[in-house]
């Protein structure tokens, strides 16, 4: 099915805050020296006609040249395994910024953050295998060697990226184990997208608010079913009640992926069970043949596909099949949602 041409590569220009300016920078000096498995800029992208506005990009072989992954689907909390491929075996090129540089990074472009996060060996990195431009890893405390969890400070940290970012366009992802995360080694991803993801346009209907004055929703008429999160006195307050929902949640061997959205004023907790239907043989053979794994990006609404035969015959009605297989069913969402409100209810009032 046809669809609106739309260039990856199109941003802000000089309207790009500080900290955004200088990771484009970096990133572009990174595409110059060829570090990347392709470019970006010659794949095509569309905006799918219809209620959604799915974006599809086409990057042929993708799954083929990206780091494999080494661990098992159906565990969320893994150990680090050192000997595996980690992010403190990249090549120092892939490092576009160090928290911990105070001459030039984060005492720059994080003003006010707590000292624990601007002394912290935290760094971005290329993501080698982009799927938009400037798609980077957050890496936090990255010589801990943290295994793929979220953790309260961490989370904090992917938070005052979005921040920092100051722009809409800009989001930060993360993908748990089982979730399509393919490293365990703990990292969120960004990167710039100039328009509006179908997730963030989807109705959302209320389902309480706590009393730090965060408030929860429900997606409504959206394929995946998901939580959204706003509201609070401040950014810390909004980070602290999702990275708590993401701590039970995967202490609970519950997939998920998040969403960081708006500048870190919206998040999406999307939870999903395509790679559980991959494992007990009930994923639909059509989509096994379409290699797509349903990681934040996917479920927010941006597909990448492999095949040109799968780009060309992408509709909204497709996809919409796609994301409902791998979302959490409504009565499945029903029952996690009782025991999110539950925790957060007695955890936080």
């Amino acid at each position: 099915m046809d669809g609106t041409s739309f260039d990856l590569t199109e941003h802000e220009g000089s309207n790009l805050s500080p900290f955004l300016l200088k990771l484009f920078n970096e990133w572009d000096d990174r595409k110059t020296r060829g570090l990347f498995h392709h470019d970006i800029s010659s794949c095509e992208t569309k905006v799918l006609p219809g209620v959604h506005n799915f974006v599809a990009t086409l990057i042929e072989g993708r799954d083929q040249k990206k780091r494999p992954t080494e661990f098992t689907m159906n565990q969320v909390l893994q150990p680090f395994v050192s000997e595996k491929f980690n992010f403190t075996k990249v090549s120092p090129l892939e490092v576009i910024f160090r928290f911990n540089d105070t001459e030039k990074d984060s005492a720059q472009y994080f003003d006010g953050v707590p000292d624990t996060v601007s002394a912290s060996s935290s760094a971005i990195l290329i993501n080698v295998s982009p799927i938009g431009y400037c798609h980077v890893l957050l890496t936090p405390k990255i010589q801990d060697c943290l295994p793929q969890r979220i953790d309260q400070e961490s989370f904090l940290i992917a938070m005052y990226v979005a921040r920092e970012a100051r722009t809409p366009f800009f989001r930060v992802g993360y993908n748990s184990l089982g979730g399509f995360a393919t490293i365990n080694h703990l990292h969120f991803q960004a990167y710039y997208l100039k328009v509006q993801y179908p997730v963030e346009k989807a109705i959302t209907e209320k389902l309480k608010t706590l009393g730090n004055s965060v408030s929860i929703f429900h997606l409504v008429d959206y394929p995946v079913n998901g939580f959204v999160f706003e509201g609070g006195a401040s950014l810390e307050d909004l980070s602290d009640v999702v990275s708590k929902v993401c701590i039970f949640l995967q202490e609970n061997n519950r997939p998920f992926n998040v969403l960081i959205s708006e500048s870190g004023k919206r998040i999406f907790l999307l939870p999903q069970c395509y790679a559980e239907k991959q494992l007990l043989g009930k994923a639909s053979q059509e989509f096994l043949d379409m290699r797509i794994n349903p990681a934040i990006w996917e479920l927010s609404g941006h597909l990448v596909l492999k095949r040109r035969k799968d780009y060309e015959e992408a509709s909204e009605a497709n996809i919409c099949r796609f994301l409902v297989e791998a979302a959490l069913s409504e009565t499945e969402f029903q029952e996690l949602n009782l025991c999110v409100l539950d925790f957060l209810t007695s955890s936080l009032g």
